[in-house]
Protein backbone atom coordinates (compact mmCIF):
# COMPACT_ATOMS: atom_id res chain seq x y z
CA UNK A 1 0.00 0.00 0.00
CA UNK A 2 1.37 3.34 -0.73
CA UNK A 3 -1.67 5.29 0.23
CA UNK A 4 -4.62 5.39 2.95
CA UNK A 5 -7.43 4.52 0.88
CA UNK A 6 -7.46 0.45 -0.92
CA UNK A 7 -9.37 1.70 -3.66
CA UNK A 8 -5.94 4.04 -4.90
CA UNK A 9 -4.07 0.76 -4.63
CA UNK A 10 -3.88 0.20 -8.20
CA UNK A 11 -2.93 3.79 -9.41
CA UNK A 12 -0.44 4.18 -6.47
CA UNK A 13 1.48 0.99 -8.42
CA UNK A 14 1.29 2.14 -11.84
CA UNK A 15 2.56 5.45 -10.93
CA UNK A 16 5.49 3.73 -9.45
CA UNK A 17 6.01 1.58 -12.35
CA UNK A 18 5.88 4.43 -14.81
CA UNK A 19 8.27 6.46 -12.78
CA UNK A 20 10.72 3.34 -12.85
CA UNK A 21 10.32 2.99 -16.25
CA UNK A 22 10.82 6.91 -17.31
CA UNK A 23 14.27 6.88 -15.15
CA UNK A 24 15.79 3.43 -16.76
CA UNK A 25 14.82 0.54 -14.63
CA UNK A 26 14.56 -2.34 -16.79
CA UNK A 27 12.24 -4.35 -14.84
CA UNK A 28 9.29 -4.34 -12.70
CA UNK A 29 7.91 -7.45 -10.77
CA UNK A 30 5.50 -8.45 -8.06
CA UNK A 31 4.80 -10.53 -5.36
CA UNK A 32 2.72 -13.74 -6.31
CA UNK A 33 0.36 -13.74 -3.10
CA UNK A 34 -3.30 -13.37 -1.80
CA UNK A 35 -1.91 -11.90 1.47
CA UNK A 36 1.09 -10.16 3.07
CA UNK A 37 3.89 -11.50 4.17
CA UNK A 38 5.78 -11.27 7.49
CA UNK A 39 8.51 -9.08 6.74
CA UNK A 40 6.92 -6.61 4.72
CA UNK A 41 3.47 -5.97 6.64
CA UNK A 42 0.40 -6.99 8.23
CA UNK A 43 -1.25 -10.09 7.17
CA UNK A 44 -4.69 -8.61 6.62
CA UNK A 45 -3.33 -5.32 4.86
CA UNK A 46 -5.04 -4.79 2.08
CA UNK A 47 -3.30 -6.73 -0.82
CA UNK A 48 -4.24 -7.07 -5.05
CA UNK A 49 -3.68 -10.21 -6.71
CA UNK A 50 -0.10 -10.47 -8.92
CA UNK A 51 -1.46 -11.24 -12.25
CA UNK A 52 -4.35 -9.01 -12.09
CA UNK A 53 -1.27 -6.13 -10.87
CA UNK A 54 0.73 -7.21 -13.81
CA UNK A 55 -2.24 -7.29 -16.92
CA UNK A 56 -2.78 -3.72 -16.03
CA UNK A 57 0.30 -2.65 -16.05
CA UNK A 58 1.11 -4.10 -19.34
CA UNK A 59 -1.71 -2.01 -20.70
CA UNK A 60 0.13 0.79 -19.01
CA UNK A 61 3.82 0.75 -19.53
CA UNK A 62 5.43 0.55 -22.87
CA UNK A 63 9.12 -0.42 -22.19
CA UNK A 64 9.79 -2.12 -18.86
CA UNK A 65 10.12 -5.88 -18.53
CA UNK A 66 7.11 -7.47 -16.20
CA UNK A 67 7.48 -10.37 -14.09
CA UNK A 68 6.55 -12.36 -11.02
CA UNK A 69 8.76 -13.18 -8.38
CA UNK A 70 7.63 -15.55 -7.83
CA UNK A 71 4.73 -17.22 -8.79
CA UNK A 72 3.70 -20.21 -6.33
CA UNK A 73 3.31 -23.47 -8.17
CA UNK A 74 0.84 -23.90 -6.26
CA UNK A 75 -1.49 -21.40 -6.68
CA UNK A 76 -2.60 -21.99 -10.05
CA UNK A 77 -3.29 -24.87 -12.47
CA UNK A 78 -0.10 -24.26 -14.63
CA UNK A 79 -2.12 -25.05 -18.13
CA UNK A 80 -4.65 -21.64 -16.79
CA UNK A 81 -1.49 -20.26 -15.77
CA UNK A 82 0.09 -20.50 -19.20
CA UNK A 83 -2.90 -18.99 -20.82
CA UNK A 84 -2.96 -16.30 -18.44
CA UNK A 85 0.87 -15.67 -19.08
CA UNK A 86 0.38 -15.78 -23.02
CA UNK A 87 -2.18 -12.74 -22.62
CA UNK A 88 0.17 -10.67 -20.39
CA UNK A 89 2.40 -10.87 -22.81
CA UNK A 90 0.16 -9.83 -25.55
CA UNK A 91 -0.89 -7.35 -23.60
CA UNK A 92 2.68 -5.97 -22.81
CA UNK A 93 3.61 -6.95 -26.70
CA UNK A 94 6.54 -9.05 -25.54
CA UNK A 95 7.45 -7.90 -22.18
CA UNK A 96 6.56 -10.81 -19.60
CA UNK A 97 8.96 -12.81 -17.72
CA UNK A 98 7.06 -16.14 -15.98
CA UNK A 99 9.15 -15.90 -12.82
CA UNK A 100 8.18 -19.58 -10.68
CA UNK A 101 9.22 -21.13 -7.84
CA UNK A 102 8.04 -24.04 -5.26
CA UNK A 103 5.63 -22.08 -2.56
CA UNK A 104 6.25 -22.26 0.86
CA UNK A 105 3.62 -19.71 2.61
CA UNK A 106 1.57 -22.91 4.35
CA UNK A 107 -0.38 -19.89 5.78
CA UNK A 108 -1.58 -18.96 2.60
CA UNK A 109 -2.27 -22.28 1.19
CA UNK A 110 -4.37 -23.68 4.14
CA UNK A 111 -6.47 -20.52 3.27
CA UNK A 112 -7.39 -20.79 0.17
CA UNK A 113 -7.71 -24.30 0.66
CA UNK A 114 -4.98 -25.65 -1.84
CA UNK A 115 -2.89 -28.72 -0.65
CA UNK A 116 0.34 -27.65 1.06
CA UNK A 117 2.43 -30.71 0.22
CA UNK A 118 5.51 -30.85 3.40
CA UNK A 119 8.15 -31.98 2.02
CA UNK A 120 10.33 -28.87 -0.18
CA UNK A 121 11.76 -32.09 -2.56
CA UNK A 122 7.56 -32.63 -3.93
CA UNK A 123 6.84 -28.90 -4.15
CA UNK A 124 9.97 -28.92 -6.85
CA UNK A 125 9.15 -31.48 -8.49
CA UNK A 126 5.42 -30.02 -8.72
CA UNK A 127 7.58 -26.34 -10.07
CA UNK A 128 9.62 -28.40 -12.92
CA UNK A 129 6.46 -30.79 -14.31
CA UNK A 130 4.79 -27.40 -14.77
CA UNK A 131 7.51 -25.46 -16.39
CA UNK A 132 7.74 -28.65 -18.52
CA UNK A 133 3.62 -28.22 -19.34
CA UNK A 134 3.63 -24.43 -19.34
CA UNK A 135 6.11 -24.75 -22.39
CA UNK A 136 4.35 -27.24 -24.24
CA UNK A 137 1.29 -25.02 -24.08
CA UNK A 138 3.23 -21.92 -25.41
CA UNK A 139 4.67 -23.69 -28.36
CA UNK A 140 2.53 -26.53 -29.66
CA UNK A 141 -0.24 -26.80 -31.78
CA UNK A 142 -1.89 -28.81 -29.27
CA UNK A 143 -0.64 -30.06 -25.93
CA UNK A 144 -1.16 -33.47 -24.30
CA UNK A 145 0.77 -33.88 -21.21
CA UNK A 146 0.47 -36.79 -18.81
CA UNK A 147 2.67 -35.68 -15.49
CA UNK A 148 2.56 -37.05 -12.17
CA UNK A 149 1.11 -34.10 -10.79
CA UNK A 150 -0.57 -31.87 -13.87
CA UNK A 151 -2.09 -33.23 -17.13
CA UNK A 152 -3.48 -32.12 -20.44
CA UNK A 153 -5.56 -33.47 -23.07
CA UNK A 154 -5.29 -32.24 -26.57
CA UNK A 155 -4.93 -28.98 -25.42
CA UNK A 156 -5.22 -25.14 -27.14
CA UNK A 157 -3.63 -22.17 -26.26
CA UNK A 158 -4.67 -19.56 -28.67
CA UNK A 159 -3.11 -16.83 -29.56
CA UNK A 160 0.13 -17.82 -28.36
CA UNK A 161 3.06 -15.18 -26.75
CA UNK A 162 4.08 -12.75 -28.54
CA UNK A 163 7.83 -13.76 -27.65
CA UNK A 164 9.73 -15.88 -29.84
CA UNK A 165 9.85 -18.94 -29.19
CA UNK A 166 8.24 -18.00 -26.32
CA UNK A 167 8.64 -16.07 -23.10
CA UNK A 168 11.64 -16.28 -20.74
CA UNK A 169 11.08 -18.29 -17.51
CA UNK A 170 12.90 -17.80 -14.44
CA UNK A 171 13.21 -20.03 -11.38
CA UNK A 172 13.30 -18.63 -8.24
CA UNK A 173 15.23 -20.40 -5.50
CA UNK A 174 19.25 -21.11 -4.57
CA UNK A 175 18.32 -24.79 -3.48
CA UNK A 176 22.01 -26.43 -4.55
CA UNK A 177 20.43 -30.19 -5.14
CA UNK A 178 16.98 -29.77 -6.44
CA UNK A 179 16.10 -26.23 -7.52
CA UNK A 180 19.29 -24.94 -9.08
CA UNK A 181 19.06 -28.84 -11.40
CA UNK A 182 15.90 -27.45 -12.29
CA UNK A 183 17.45 -23.99 -13.78
CA UNK A 184 20.05 -26.03 -15.37
CA UNK A 185 17.01 -28.12 -17.14
CA UNK A 186 14.70 -25.78 -17.99
CA UNK A 187 15.09 -21.96 -17.51
CA UNK A 188 16.18 -18.98 -19.05
CA UNK A 189 17.64 -17.18 -16.07
CA UNK A 190 17.63 -18.13 -11.87
CA UNK A 191 17.20 -15.57 -8.88
CA UNK A 192 19.46 -15.79 -6.18
CA UNK A 193 19.26 -14.29 -2.60
CA UNK A 194 22.23 -14.13 -0.19
CA UNK A 195 25.92 -12.03 0.20
CA UNK A 196 28.03 -11.93 -3.10
CA UNK A 197 29.88 -14.94 -1.59
CA UNK A 198 26.90 -17.12 -1.55
CA UNK A 199 25.68 -15.95 -4.61
CA UNK A 200 29.08 -16.55 -5.91
CA UNK A 201 29.21 -20.14 -4.56
CA UNK A 202 25.63 -20.90 -6.12
CA UNK A 203 26.59 -19.93 -9.09
CA UNK A 204 29.69 -22.52 -9.42
CA UNK A 205 26.25 -25.01 -8.33
CA UNK A 206 24.24 -24.26 -11.36
CA UNK A 207 27.30 -24.41 -14.11
CA UNK A 208 28.41 -27.72 -12.65
CA UNK A 209 24.50 -28.92 -13.17
CA UNK A 210 25.16 -26.61 -16.78
CA UNK A 211 27.68 -28.89 -17.72
CA UNK A 212 26.00 -32.10 -16.53
CA UNK A 213 23.07 -31.51 -18.59
CA UNK A 214 25.29 -29.95 -21.53
CA UNK A 215 23.48 -26.82 -21.03
CA UNK A 216 25.65 -23.20 -21.73
CA UNK A 217 25.51 -21.81 -18.47
CA UNK A 218 26.23 -18.45 -20.43
CA UNK A 219 22.85 -18.77 -21.71
CA UNK A 220 20.98 -18.35 -18.31
CA UNK A 221 20.58 -14.71 -16.94
CA UNK A 222 21.79 -14.85 -13.24
CA UNK A 223 19.61 -12.39 -11.12
CA UNK A 224 19.94 -11.42 -7.83
CA UNK A 225 17.07 -9.88 -5.06
CA UNK A 226 17.48 -7.91 -1.98
CA UNK A 227 16.26 -5.14 -0.12
CA UNK A 228 17.90 -1.79 -0.79
CA UNK A 229 17.51 1.57 1.19
CA UNK A 230 19.98 4.10 0.41
CA UNK A 231 20.88 7.66 2.13
CA UNK A 232 23.54 9.86 0.50
CA UNK A 233 25.98 10.27 3.26
CA UNK A 234 26.32 8.66 6.93
CA UNK A 235 24.16 11.55 8.48
CA UNK A 236 21.59 10.70 5.82
CA UNK A 237 21.57 6.88 6.62
CA UNK A 238 21.59 7.36 10.22
CA UNK A 239 18.27 9.69 10.08
CA UNK A 240 16.36 7.09 7.62
CA UNK A 241 17.17 4.29 10.06
CA UNK A 242 15.41 6.04 13.16
CA UNK A 243 12.93 7.40 11.12
CA UNK A 244 11.63 4.07 8.90
CA UNK A 245 12.75 1.65 12.18
CA UNK A 246 9.66 3.03 13.46
CA UNK A 247 7.28 0.54 11.77
CA UNK A 248 9.68 -2.81 12.16
CA UNK A 249 12.98 -4.05 11.92
CA UNK A 250 15.20 -2.99 8.41
CA UNK A 251 16.23 -5.73 6.46
CA UNK A 252 18.65 -5.92 3.65
CA UNK A 253 20.99 -3.14 2.67
CA UNK A 254 20.81 0.24 4.35
CA UNK A 255 23.64 2.39 3.56
CA UNK A 256 25.48 5.30 1.14
CA UNK A 257 25.39 5.16 -2.56
CA UNK A 258 28.83 4.34 -2.44
CA UNK A 259 28.46 1.63 0.12
CA UNK A 260 26.15 0.25 -2.04
CA UNK A 261 27.91 0.66 -5.38
CA UNK A 262 30.82 -1.09 -3.35
CA UNK A 263 28.24 -3.95 -2.83
CA UNK A 264 27.08 -3.97 -6.55
CA UNK A 265 30.00 -4.36 -7.77
CA UNK A 266 30.57 -7.58 -5.70
CA UNK A 267 27.36 -9.02 -6.58
CA UNK A 268 28.40 -8.43 -10.05
CA UNK A 269 32.09 -10.05 -9.87
CA UNK A 270 30.33 -12.64 -8.84
CA UNK A 271 28.40 -13.53 -11.53
CA UNK A 272 24.90 -11.26 -11.46
CA UNK A 273 23.84 -9.79 -14.53
CA UNK A 274 20.43 -8.16 -12.92
CA UNK A 275 19.58 -6.52 -9.74
CA UNK A 276 16.77 -6.66 -8.30
CA UNK A 277 15.52 -4.25 -5.19
CA UNK A 278 12.70 -5.64 -3.17
CA UNK A 279 11.21 -2.06 -2.11
CA UNK A 280 9.46 -3.33 0.83
CA UNK A 281 9.54 0.12 2.24
CA UNK A 282 8.53 1.89 -0.80
CA UNK A 283 11.39 4.25 0.08
CA UNK A 284 11.30 7.46 -2.70
CA UNK A 285 15.15 9.08 -1.89
CA UNK A 286 16.46 5.15 -2.43
CA UNK A 287 14.35 4.91 -6.10
CA UNK A 288 15.61 8.56 -7.09
CA UNK A 289 19.65 7.42 -5.50
CA UNK A 290 19.41 4.52 -7.56
CA UNK A 291 18.62 6.14 -11.01
CA UNK A 292 20.68 9.81 -10.13
CA UNK A 293 23.92 7.86 -8.42
CA UNK A 294 23.97 4.36 -8.12
CA UNK A 295 22.39 2.77 -12.17
CA UNK A 296 24.90 5.02 -14.23
CA UNK A 297 28.09 4.23 -12.47
CA UNK A 298 26.77 1.20 -13.62
CA UNK A 299 25.96 1.66 -17.32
Amino acid sequence: MYGPDPAEAFEAVKAKAQWAEDHGFVWFSVMDHLIQISGVGAPDEPFMEGWTVLSALAAVTSRIRLATLATSVGYRNPAHLAKIAAGVDLISRGRLTLGIGAGYFETEYRQYGWEFPARPAVRIRQMEEAVRLILGMWTEKRTTFHGRYFHVEDAILEPKPVQKPRPPVMIAGGGEQLTLRAVARLADACNLGGDPGTVRHQLTVLRQHCDAVQRDYAAVETTHNNSWLLGRNEVAVAAKRERLAKRGPLRGFVGTVSAAIDLIGQYQDAGVHLLINSDYRNDIETHELFASDVMPHFA
